[in-house]
């Protein structure tokens, strides 16, 4: 076994790493660039070595720096984590000519695999059902206009090494192909160093999923099940879940059979992904065609640990180090549900806009374990500011089940795991070089609804401060009607929030809840600031009563003189009181009580003269007043917004690759005016109405911040 590995990646997926690493007596060590100086993974190993400036290019996806680092700490071999190295060949090859050991599959299998063309073809050549399209380099728009034409529309645009979302048009027209062809291929560059595209059919309504191999170096190949990864925006993966609520015992055979003779013709050892689309319209489930196969340890990997018992990352060291796999096909079983959700620093509310800057606040919920199926230091308490605990937690320390049924959903007991794997801790910063990841919630349970709703409890726990965050977003689709019943495709996101995401719906109750939470921190909040020493009037007595504005109504709440309970009088109705359990203090973030019998955590903060309630994956602003108040308010001039429709404005920071107007431009609703590139993805800024440009106040190359003037129209 190894005694020091080296891991050529930063964020969620180096502490995921060396954690395992930890538990299994090996020695860590972490690269970073100066962006990532102080990062958490950083911190966890016992060793660590700068690589370069913060753009990958010239830090994490420089080989040679890599091999450096290695021979100046005696690493003996390098986990890749994934993106970056992970899926070069070439980097495999020149670490086998310094003696280290990859962790990871052969080069030849990256590189047959890694080019999605390449792959495509040898996946045919070995009777794999594919996704019809042209598997040739296409050099020119013009060429790509015609080839989609043949194929028929809609199809998919994807840069040949692409991955992670990026690289990858969706094509319903010929101006979509024009508008989309070099951008694709310029992502591709940016990203991965490869500009080749191809196009192929895309199939409607599909559901994604990937079935999971480990091989070893003796022969042995398994599939370890199949994760469900339907749920995508722009052809990022949002939410996975295993098993899937789709897939029957037979399909999973056949998929799984299939995915094993594929890795089997390239000679595949390690852990690897096979990720096939089905055609969710045949009931059957047999219409399923390859994609391709990620050649690394995927995003999503916690769901199969959770219900295999399998430590993925422990498996590969294992591998690399030459050893046979421990068990065989008839161990691999399902153990209950997991669901994995990705946070992410966007702003849902803004189209999903990247956000960037330090975390003034960060507090995950806490994790929460079975004793019985974990290891000691696998999960825990999150203890603020332990080095130990900085980067969230790791696999577990987990077993070969033994069970034969491999359709078992049940551990028979009613417990509920809580993961949170993580690479950030507050104060640090997410970057504009680096993928805007803030950690993965997963969840276990024994059935698929207590998954879910695990869930949400768990989300509503997050705190995060000082940039935007997907976290009403993702309980939202946890709550979704949809989500819950198991119909899912790719296009959930883009058919259920066509009109953009305003917050989930909340239930009467939910909302008059919120209004008797309101008004006890109204209170509070009067209470305290009645302490202030040398008022004019002196003390003012405190009504037991508010009015609380929520949601459109007005909500008179009057206090029964008790600090626990609080009886609502809801818009005048005879109805029976609210009961609401537990205290707020003024300046206290998270407020968790018992509503009405349930548990409920709602997110406080201060906006203004009034508050912003956050739970169950909306913001609710409300305004908390005294009686007399109330009645004055109702004489106050309403503040008009100002008119910004004449401006174009950028909708987050980033670089303007691309301004396509000038001054005296006529313009058309929809046309596009600028590019802007954010977190290595283009985005395209359209007019949103017909206009005439007055004024352009940035240009092409210019690093613009949120909300910056672009264009002016007249």
């Amino acid at each position: 076994m190894f005694k020091k590995i080296l891991i050529a990646n930063r964020g969620e997926i180096a502490c995921r790493v060396i954690r395992t690493a930890r538990r299994m007596g090996i020695k860590t060590v972490a690269v970073y660039s100066d962006a990532d100086a102080r990062a958490p993974h950083v911190r966890m190993a016992d060793e660590s070595v700068r690589l370069g400036p913060p753009p990958a290019s010239e830090s994490y996806l420089k080989a040679e720096l890599i091999i450096d680092a290695c021979k100046a700490t005696g690493a003996e071999a390098v986990h890749p984590g994934y993106g970056f190295l992970s899926e070069r060949a070439s980097f495999v090859e020149a670490l086998a000519a310094e003696n280290i050991a990859f962790i990871g599959p052969p080069p030849n299998a990256i590189a047959a695999m890694g080019d999605k063309i390449e792959s495509k073809k040898l996946a045919r050549d070995a009777g794999v059902n594919i996704v019809p399209g042209w598997l040739d380099d296409i050099a020119t728009t013009d060429e790509a206009v015609k080839i989609a034409g043949d194929i028929g529309y809609p199809v998919m645009m994807k840069a040949s090494a692409g991955g992670g979302g990026k690289g990858m048009r969706l094509a319903w027209s010929e101006q979509d192909v024009r508008e989309g062809f070099e951008a694709t291929k310029r992502e591709g560059l940016s990203s991965f160093g490869d500009d080749r595209v191809f196009i192929e059919k895309f199939v409607e309504q599909p559901r994604h999923i990937e079935i999971q191999l480990l091989g070893d170096r003796h022969g042995n190949i398994l599939y370890l099940n199949e994760r469900e990864c339907s749920i995508q925006r722009r052809h990022q993966k949002v939410v996975e879940e295993a098993p899937s609520p789709f897939v029957t015992p037979e399909m999973r055979r056949a998929m799984g059979e299939q995915a094993v003779a594929l890795a089997r013709a390239v000679g595949y050892y390690s852990a690897g992904t096979v990720e096939l689309i089905v055609a969710g319209n045949d009931p059957t489930g047999k219409s399923f065609y390859f994609l391709e196969m990620n050649t690394r340890l995927q995003v999503e990997h916690p769901v199969t640990e959770e219900i295999t018992g399998l430590d993925l990352v422990e498996q590969m060291i294992r591998v690399a180090a030459g050893e046979k796999l421990a068990f065989t096909q008839a161990d691999i079983g399902i153990d209950g549900w997991a669901v994995e959700t990705r946070v992410y620093a966007e702003d849902p509310y803004r189209g999903f806009l990247p956000s960037t800057g330090r975390l003034v606040r960060y507090e995950p919920p806490v994790q929460i374990a079975c004793a019985s199926a974990q290891s000691e230091e696998s999960f825990g308490t999150r203890r603020r500011g332990d080095a130990e605990d900085v980067g969230g937690s790791s696999s577990p320390r987990l077993r070969v089940s033994a069970r034969t049924d491999q359709d078992s959903r049940s551990r028979g007991g009613a417990e509920v795991r809580t993961r949170i794997d993580g690479g950030v801790t507050e104060g640090g910063e997410i970057s504009m070089f680096y993928d805007p990841m803030i950690a993965k919630l997963i969840t276990w349970a024994p059935t698929r609804e207590a998954a879910i709703d695990a869930q949400v409890a768990a989300l509503d726990g997050f705190v995060i401060d000082g940039i935007s965050d997907n976290v009403d977003f993702l309980s939202a689709l946890m709550q979704h009607p949809r989500f819950r019943k198991g119909d899912l495709a790719t296009d959930f996101i883009a058919d259920e929030y066509s009109e953009g995401f305003e917050g989930a719906p909340a239930e009467p109750q939910l909302i008059e809840g919120l209004a008797a939470i309101a008004a006890m921190i109204g209170l509070e909040s009067d209470a305290r600031a009645g302490q202030v020493s040398g008022q004019l009037n002196g003390t003012l007595p405190t009504s037991p009563e508010r009015l609380v504005r929520i949601a459109g109504r007005d909500v008179h709440v009057a206090f029964d003189g008790c600090d626990a309970v609080l009886l609502a009088n809801i818009d005048g109705d005879d109805r029976p009181p609210i009961e609401l359990q537990g205290s707020w203090t003024p300046g206290q973030r998270l407020f968790a009580g018992v509503l009405d019998g349930k548990p409920i955590k709602v997110q406080v903060q201060r906006v203004g003269r009034g508050w912003e309630l956050t739970t169950r994956g909306a913001r609710h602003k409300v305004q908390v007043l005294p009686p007399h108040v109330a009645e004055l308010s109702r004489h106050m001039i309403e503040k008009v917004p100002p008119d910004l429709s004449r401006l174009l404005l950028a909708p987050m920071p980033g670089l303007l690759t691309r301004l396509d107007v000038a001054v005296g431009d006529k313009v058309e609703a929809g046309q596009a005016v600028a590019v802007m590139e954010a977190m290595k993805m283009e985005n395209i800024l359209r007019a949103t109405k017909a206009a005439t440009v007055k004024a352009t106040t940035a240009k092409a190359g210019d690093s613009v911040a949120v909300d910056q003037v672009i264009v002016e129209f007249e």
